[in-house]
């Protein structure tokens, strides 16, 4: 299985889908919870170019983006390849 990494806050309704979905698909994924960690968000940004919304989601240092890209590499049928799900 790849590394999944989510950054995410715990009131952005977004963060919430992304692991729902997520946690739908059985995957294992590591999140870090900007607002448990804000020393973190830097490194997201870093690692995102830039990007200072919530989620922002990397499957093995491949930036997917936030909830919406993740969910159209769903509906395209490139979501599960690359999360190792056949």
């Amino acid at each position: 299985m790849p590394e999944v990494i989510l950054y995410g806050t715990s009131s952005c309704p977004y963060c919430i889908r992304a692991r729902m979905m997520l946690d739908k698909k059985g995957v294992n994924y590591e999140y870090i919870g900007l607002d448990q960690t804000p020393e973190r968000r830097a490194e997201m940004e870093s690692r995102s170019n830039g990007r200072t919304s919530v989620p922002q989601i990397f499957i093995d240092d491949r930036h997917i983006g936030g909830f919406d890209d993740m969910a159209e590499l769903d509906i395209d049928d490139e979501l599960d390849p690359l999360l190792g799900i056949n």
